[in-house]
């Protein structure tokens, strides 16, 4: 999954390595904060509500977090039962999980809506530039193995059409587990929640009645902030060229254009708001291959998304409704 790290950092701000910092304000007496952290993805995550009852809200808490789990049990490429990693040692899979067979369809209307752009198939190129000693050939092949209609999707059976194929929803898989999670604390009454999977989601307010505010980081410099954005209730998600990195300069990392086999030149991060985790997810990888033009272009079609998108220059672009610049 996509590395993410999680700090604590001066003046009450935590730094959350996918591009936020979740500034943590003093609280209202009248509701209580309770928190849960575990791992999932390969990182930390966090879990916070506010509640009058103490019962109540650690029950909530260990529902969303089992939510959470149960995803990267379904989807980690860290664990060798997860559906996942079956799918890629045998090409096909029987019988899927339900969520699995959901998160892969999304998947397919994303690669058609981008043109190609986000492709869950890409997972070869990960694993030839993840090897220290790979070759032009070795990337060669691996794009020679990566496209997303060569994936079929239904309830009965997943299906790689060619040998060597991979699948990797590093892209998807975060966001979807926010979305889980949140909708596992409403079916447990809680009101007001902020999510960190390494995307972020939220309910309600802070017991002060603001909202729950989060501050984009800088992609050159981790403990920077570009702004402060208070959420509206749509989930966040950023990537960058920072988080896993194959080269001192930023030119070659953990995002790939599907169609060249090469990482992205022209953007250092993308954070994108959306009505759901896994859309904001999807979007903010697609967007990075895309970049700032095509990317502008599709959120304006689409509903309740919206895009600040920051090249390697650190030159900022927003779409129309992004949140305006405020300080942090």
């Amino acid at each position: 999954m996509k590395r993410r790290t999680f700090l604590s950092g001066a003046l009450g701000l935590s730094v959350a390595g996918g591009g936020a910092l979740w500034m943590q304000l003093k609280q209202d007496s009248t509701l209580q904060s309770y928190t849960l952290a575990g791992i999932a993805f390969g990182t930390t995550i966090s879990i916070q509500v506010l509640h009058h009852n103490a019962r109540y809200a650690h029950s909530a808490l260990d529902a969303a977090m089992a939510a959470v789990k149960q995803v990267d049990l379904l989807m980690s490429l860290h664990r060798a039962d997860s559906q996942l990693s079956q799918l890629n040692r045998q090409g096909r899979l029987d019988n899927p999980d339900a969520q699995f067979v959901q998160v892969l369809q999304s998947a397919q209307k994303l690669a058609r809506l981008t043109d190609g752009a986000f492709d869950v198939t890409v997972q070869p190129l990960w694993e030839a530039a993840s090897e220290a000693a790979a070759q032009a050939d070795d990337s060669n092949k691996a794009l020679a193995l990566v496209d997303w209609r060569k994936l079929s999707v239904s309830n009965e059976r997943i299906l790689l059409s060619q040998t060597g194929m991979a699948v990797t929803v590093n892209g998807l898989a975060q966001g979807y587990g926010v979305d889980q999670a949140l909708q596992a604390l409403q079916q447990h009454g809680v009101q007001h929640a902020l999510l960190d999977t390494g995307e972020f989601g939220t309910l309600g307010q802070r017991a002060d009645g603001s909202a729950w505010t989060l501050g984009i980081r800088d992609p050159r410099h981790a403990e920077k902030l570009v702004q402060a954005l208070p959420l509206d209730g749509r989930r966040m998600a950023t990537s960058g060229d920072y988080e896993t990195r194959f080269s001192h300069d930023f030119s070659r990392h953990h995002i790939f254009d599907p169609r060249s086999g090469n990482s992205p030149t022209e953007l250092a991060s993308v954070t994108v708001l959306a009505p759901t985790g896994m859309l904001a997810d999807g979007l903010s990888t697609a967007f990075m291959v895309m970049g700032v033009e095509k990317s502008l272009a599709l959120a304006a079609q689409l509903n309740q998304v919206d895009v600040l998108c920051i090249d390697k220059q650190g030159k900022q672009t927003r779409s129309k409704n992004f949140p305006a610049v405020r300080s942090a």
